[in-house]
């Protein structure tokens, strides 16, 4: 007869929401178990695929708190300054634009580019040396909840039970599906392109977000001092792009002189000749969220709880949000020897994150609907808004704290 193995917590998928929620549970003592359907990736750090995050300064402070942060490869680049336009491809951003000053707001960055390969290789270095942590990849799980606990049976037979199980698949989760929990979507017709690209000028940490009208671009900058190709440029930053699907999937089939063409229109001479490296990566543009994130002996993390447009670059760091909240309840919860998969636990987990989510849902729902358009009205009325916000300090800095993940108030 196969041995159950007890634990408090059962986290399902070992992306960055629920390896570092794994890591963040740990670090309190609390014990878990974390299951992927995928085999985690090699340790050594592989060849630049053009992927990167923008960590905001409140996910930084997570990462650090779980141990990963430290265990990075490569050093991230700080971003301290976002310059923020209205525009059209081929034409230069308008002159009525808004400039963040990181120096302004905090003593830290804005956040930090983070390479996609370096976080992964961190997650994998932090998971094997967590105390109380079992890790089961590539392993997939039936999972039975009752009113003392979920019991998951793995494939090979074996039995894991917890008292809380946590749902970080992404945004089909099966957990989540398993539970009937249903979800709000809207298909905004796009396709998202990310990537990377060397330039001739220095990016002096600072970003550019460009609203055009088919979608918002943005170029963040990377860290100089690793190597990401055969370019002869010295400097390196990623992009992000929003396309309707037709001319995306243009974009994506078009051979690296006619990308670079398409680029630089987008971008301007704001960082002088470029060259494309890596991969161009895509993904369709749609906006979910569960209509609940709990259930009994459940929560919902991440990606399996909410999904959002790119155009303020928050995705992962609600994710981070998600995860600060779960394991400090959790953590302090087992401390005092209560019950961390409680009904009482999961509503203040839900009274917490979802209402977080759904504000920046909406937010950037309302940025795509407002910026998405060519309309000369409402460009003009746009750019008059954009550099009225560079006028108001307390607004400006509401803004720059709200990207930061920071309270309002210092």
């Amino acid at each position: 007869m196969n041995q159950t193995l007890e634990t408090e917590v059962a986290i399902l998928g070992a992306g960055p929401v629920g390896a570092t929620l794994a890591a963040a549970l740990s670090a309190r003592g609390v014990p878990c178990a974390i299951l992927d359907a995928a085999p985690l990736p090699p340790m050594e750090l592989q060849g630049f695929d053009g992927r990167a995050y923008a960590i905001a300064l409140a996910s930084r402070r997570v990462l650090e708190a779980a141990g990963i942060w430290d265990r990075l490869p490569t050093t991230p680049c700080p971003i301290e300054g976002i310059k923020v336009a209205d525009g059209r491809i081929g034409e230069r951003p308008s002159s009525l634009d808004l400039d963040f000053e990181a120096a302004e707001v905090a003593d830290d960055p804005f956040g930090w580019m983070v390479e996609a390969r370096a976080l992964r290789v961190a997650l994998n270095a932090r998971l094997p040396e967590l105390p109380g942590v079992q890790v089961f990849a590539p392993m997939t799980a039936e999972v039975a909840r009752d009113a003392d606990g979920a019991t998951l049976t793995l494939r090979d037979g074996r039995r894991v039970r917890a008292r809380l199980v946590v749902g970080a698949e992404g945004r089909n989760s099966p957990l989540r599906a398993a539970a009937g929990i249903g979800s709000a979507r809207h298909d905004y017709g796009q396709i998202g392109m990310v990537g990377a690209f060397a330039h001739e000028k220095p990016h002096n940490n600072r970003a550019l977000e460009l609203f055009l009208p088919a979608g918002p671009f943005a170029q963040l900058p990377l860290n100089d001092q690793h190597e990401f190709g055969t370019s002869h440029l010295p400097h390196a930053s990623a992009f992000v792009l929003a396309e309707s699907r037709g001319v995306a999937q243009r974009l994506l089939a078009m051979d690296e002189a006619r990308f670079k063409r398409e680029l630089q229109r987008r971008l301007g001479d704001w960082l002088g000749e470029i060259e494309p490296i890596g991969r161009r990566w895509s993904y369709p543009l749609t906006a979910m969220h569960a209509l609940r994130y709990t259930a009994e002996r459940m929560a919902l993390a991440g990606d399996s709880a909410h999904g959002m447009h790119p155009i303020a670059g928050q995705g992962l760091n609600i994710g981070f949000r998600d995860v600060e909240s779960l394991a400090r309840l959790v953590g302090d919860a087992h401390a005092a020897g209560e019950d961390v998969g409680s009904p009482a636990l999961l509503r203040r987990y839900q009274a917490e994150r979802r209402p977080d989510a759904l504000m920046m849902i909406g937010a950037t729902h309302a940025l795509e609907k407002l910026f998405g358009n060519d309309i000369g009205v409402v460009r003009l009325a746009r750019r008059l808004g954009i550099a009225a916000v560079d006028r108001i300090p307390a607004l400006k800095r509401a803004f720059a704290r709200q990207a930061m993940g920071l309270p309002l108030r210092a």
